[in-house]
C-alpha cells in the first residue's frame, strides 16, 4: 500500500516569514550550520546590526533581521516566548533534525509519523523560535483525516 508522494508538498505557499532576531548574524551563522541554509542578502546599519536579511532554507525563504524596539520590531528573547511556529517540509526530516540537534538546536517533540500523514517533530532554536520540520510521507483522505484525528485525540485523554 506504498504510495508515491512528494516529501515537500506542493505547492508551497508564497508567503515569506519575517523574524526579528537579538543577535541576526549569530543566527544567520546557526541557520547555515543548523539548516544547511543560504545567504540571500545582508544589509547592515552604520551600527553593524542587520537592518534587514534573507536566507533561503530547504527551498524556502526566511526574513531576518535584529531587533529594533524603537519600530515595535521585538524578538522572542524581549518578548518572554514566541507564539509562533515556523512549519518547514524537507526531504529527510530525520537527517535534517538530527544535523539541527548537533548544531544546538533542542528537541520538543521527537520526529514521529503523525496521523496527518507527516513525519515530524518539534525543535527550538537558541533564539526563542519553534521550528515544526516536516516530511509528507501519506496523502490521506479528508474521510480518514476525521478518523485518524478523533483517534489521536482519545489516545490523548
Amino acid at each position: 500500500m506504498a504510495q508515491n508522494v512528494e516529501p515537500v508538498p506542493n505547492p508551497q505557499a508564497p508567503l515569506t516569514p519575517y523574524i526579528c532576531i537579538r543577535g541576526a548574524a549569530k543566527a544567520i551563522d546557526f541557520y547555515k550550520k543548523a539548516f544547511g541554509a543560504e545567504e540571500l542578502f545582508r544589509m547592515e546599519d552604520p551600527s553593524g546590526k542587520i537592518g534587514h536579511a534573507e536566507i533561503r532554507v530547504a527551498g524556502g525563504n526566511l526574513m531576518i533581521a535584529d531587533e529594533f524596539p524603537e519600530m515595535d520590531f521585538r524578538s522572542p528573547e524581549a518578548l518572554g516566548g514566541t507564539p509562533m511556529t515556523l512549519h518547514l517540509y524537507v526531504k529527510d526530516v530525520d537527517a535534517f533534525v538530527d544535523r539541527a540537534v548537533k548544531a544546538g538546536m533542542t528537541v520538543d517533540r521527537p520526529v514521529a509519523d503523525q496521523f496527518y500523514g507527516d513525519r515530524g517533530g518539534k525543535l527550538k532554536d537558541p533564539f526563542g523560535y519553534i521550528w515544526w520540520i516536516s516530511t509528507h510521507k501519506e496523502d490521506v483522505s479528508p474521510e480518514e483525516l476525521k478518523k485518524r484525528a478523533q483517534k489521536a485525540y482519545q489516545e490523548r485523554q
